[in-house]
């Protein structure tokens, strides 16, 4: 009994925690990445359905067709406390989010658009035998989000314009148990799927001199999923302490953005832009599980995060070569939401300090190829998972290149 509370535990400490920091995904559209993710005040195209859907109204084209996907490669370095000179780092697979955004004018001020786009998911891999397996050895989420949007313009300048998000959502992850059986170490895997619904809703201005301001906000959607399959691999002696087959539920929040941004054509060449981005992580302060089969030593849980709100800087610009070359440029810094005596590997969010760069050519009028690169930083620091007194210093890299093709008549 004493083991099968030991196990109790660990399990309930298991958190899919798959909205950290790290896991909001900015990469919507090639020339905001080149730009630092910037995006709330401009009107390039139909990606403004994403970034505010005001912006749809207010493009200079009435027809607007882009799609694009970027390649995640990123790795987190751990190292436990001195006197140990125990290191781990993660193999994690290829993230691939993309996008695809259509828009065009209907009828006077109004024009309509759609958004399909991946704003939260990531994968994490730590290696088998490392020392937080306990805790995490991979987790691998998507969201996919699909939103139809109307957008309208009062004159020449202003305009206002709502969507409506369809969210779907899946997680897979997996973790070690404390004990052996006839295949090694115990081994507990919980995979879901489900879907959300939220809203997206924006204002902008588009001054005749230059200067665009916008605002929008994107609600928050619960994913709550109610049969996520929980499978325990333990020896046979446990085996009633956790069913080998056994539902959860759990609900997990994308917490809601309010977003602000400025800019400022300076003259016919040059465009710059910045971007506040107001991040509601304090909804997940709280993960619940609630088992379809409780057993002694598998009780109901609740798990404590205690996230917190962060604001994003992001300052971004683009240079118009010539008529058949655009380059860019940009930066930002993003706080960690994570609570640093909750700090778990499953979500490794950090300080991330990021550099973008970025490109556009047009081979023919109305078709533009759109190339970005963006590297983020992710600032080292001790944290510590205070439930299991695991502690250490983590430090992340990615690197993130993308190509989208965009077609504007």
């Amino acid at each position: 009994m004493k083991r099968a509370f030991l196990l109790l535990i660990l399990i309930i400490g298991i958190s899919p925690a798959i909205y950290a920091g790290g896991y909001q995904v900015g990469l919507h559209g090639q020339k905001q990445i080149g730009m630092g993710l910037i995006g709330t005040s401009l009107n390039l195209d139909a990606s403004a359905g994403f970034y505010n859907p005001a912006g749809l109204s207010l493009m200079p084209h009435r027809y607007s067709v882009l799609a694009g996907a970027s390649g995640i490669m990123s790795s987190t370095a751990f190292r436990l406390p001195e006197p140990s000179d125990y290191q781990a780092r993660t193999d994690n697979p290829l993230g691939t989010p993309f996008y695809l955004y259509a828009a065009g004018q209907i009828a006077g001020g109004l024009s309509a658009g759609i958004a399909v786009n991946t704003p939260f998911g990531n994968g994490l891999a730590w290696d088998d035998q490392w020392a937080g397996r306990y805790l995490i050895q991979e987790i691998s989420m998507s969201t996919i989000t699909i939103q139809p949007t109307l957008s309208y313009r009062f004159g020449e300048s202003f305009s206002v314009g709502a969507g409506f998000v369809y969210a779907i959502g899946s997680v897979d992850m997996r973790r070690a148990l404390p004990v052996q059986g006839p295949q090694g170490e115990g081994m507990v895997s919980i995979n879901g799927s489900t879907t959300g619904m939220g809203f997206n809703a924006g204002m902008m201005y588009a001054g005749q001199q230059g200067l665009n301001i916008g605002l929008s906000y994107r609600s928050r959607i619960d994913m709550n999923v109610d049969d996520a399959m929980a499978e325990f691999s333990v020896p046979a002696s446990l085996s009633l302490m956790f069913p080998q087959q056994n539902e959860v539920a759990v609900s997990l929040p994308l917490p809601a953005n309010l977003d602000f941004g400025v800019s400022f054509q300076l003259n016919p060449q040059l465009m710059l832009g910045l971007a506040l981005n107001y991040v509601f992580w304090s909804a997940y302060d709280t993960l619940a599980f609630d088992f379809a089969i409780n057993t002694p030593a598998l009780a109901d849980s609740r798990n404590p995060r205690m996230y917190s709100d962060r604001l994003i800087v992001r300052l971004g610009g683009q240079y118009q070569v010539n008529e058949s070359l655009y380059v860019r440029a940009g930066t930002y810094y993003d706080p960690s939401p994570a609570n640093e005596q909750y700090f778990s590997p499953e979500t490794p969010s950090l300080h991330n300090l990021a550099f973008t760069t970025g490109l556009s050519i047009l081979p023919v009028s109305g078709l533009s190829i759109d190339i970005s690169l963006l590297y983020i930083m992710g600032l080292q620091a001790d944290r510590t998972y205070s439930p299991d007194n695991f502690a250490g210093t983590y430090k992340s890299r990615a690197l993130i290149p993308g190509i989208g093709i965009s077609f504007n008549l």
